[in-house]
């Protein structure tokens, strides 16, 4: 990899390894929907200068369908369902737990046949990955109920389903006019909820920070940013980021917000990221035995899509 590659790489790394914590600071502030509302407004007015440019927009004609599958999935329901979970849990329970999003990607890349066939030892990481979750979600594991771990699990479910649906029906879209405009329609939704709950009161500086980060750092620079990683190193290296934005979370959990790293997190924290590692293994490919020249001809390439939409928890 480049230095060009390593800078994006550990600029994603970070980027959207702070969300939860500046969604804690958030919460504490403003309502759920005015927190999602101002971030996805922030973010999609930041895009759309570069999304209208040489006229990108055009190209989601006849696609309506499908970015409104995706911005469900992607952006509209874990959004607001981590932004939720995120005030009876703390943040880097929540980092640790979006960390599933590889197990539950590969879990849908097998049932709807667009991936490698589970090995025994994507298997093993599979079990590995899913023991992590249950006893981060289990008693001990931290401050929370079981309602908010199912809501923030239920956020990775979503992150899962939106590459999905990008890979196989907005793959040929420009993604920043695709984020831009799946932002703009959120903001749209949220609109509404957000007027309805508006504080009464000016939120305090930290809050009103929080939300600028959210909008302008972890949305829209993130989405630049990460389609210029997926350029420089392609996408399947660019999606390594999944595993280095929960040990980030955590971190920023400890050392801001004073939260307790107990042997729990540990252990699970271990258990989620392996077993993610091993379930997103790909499978090594069958040699072909080339007649009776005792030669083995190498690999033969197979078509397929590869994630690259960004996702910003």
């Amino acid at each position: 990899m480049s230095r060009r590659g390593w800078l994006l790489f550990v600029a994603m790394g970070v980027i959207w390894g702070i969300p939860y914590l500046l969604i804690k600071v958030a919460d504490g502030g403003v309502s759920v929907p005015v927190l999602v509302g101002t971030r996805v407004a922030l973010g999609s007015l930041l895009l759309w200068p570069a999304a209208i440019r040489g006229g990108q927009l055009r190209a989601l004609k006849g696609h309506l369908k499908w970015l409104a599958a995706f911005t469900a999935a992607e952006i509209v329901g874990p959004f607001a369902l981590l932004s939720n979970a995120e005030r009876h849990l703390p943040s880097s329970t929540s980092g640790l737990l979006i960390a599933a999003v590889p197990i539950f990607s590969a879990l849908l890349a097998r049932a709807s046949g667009s991936g490698d066939r589970l090995t025994p030892v994507r298997w093993a990481g599979l079990a590995i990955g899913l023991a992590g979750v249950v006893l981060l979600a289990g008693p001990g594991a931290g401050k929370g109920d079981a309602l908010s771990v199912v809501q923030v699990l239920l956020t990775a479910l979503g992150y899962s389903i939106g590459p999905l649906i990008a890979n196989r029906k907005l793959a040929d879209l420009p993604p920043v006019a695709v984020n831009a405009a799946c932002l703009g329609a959120a903001a749209v939704v949220y609109a509404p909820f957000a007027a309805l709950t508006w504080p009464r009161v000016m939120p305090s500086v930290q809050v009103l920070g929080a939300l600028a980060g959210l909008g302008v750092i972890c949305t829209a620079a993130a989405f630049l940013i990460f389609f210029r990683l997926i350029a420089e190193v392609g996408p399947a290296r660019a999606t390594v980021i999944t595993y280095v934005n929960p040990a980030v979370a955590v971190a920023l959990g400890v050392l801001v917000l004073g939260e307790h790293l107990t042997p729990a997190i540990g252990v699970s924290f271990a258990a989620i990221l392996g077993g993610s590692v091993l379930a997103t293994r790909p499978a090594e490919p069958k040699r072909r035995h080339e007649g009776g020249m005792g030669r083995w001809a190498g690999p033969r390439r197979r078509g397929g899509n590869t994630a690259t939409t960004a996702r910003s928890e």
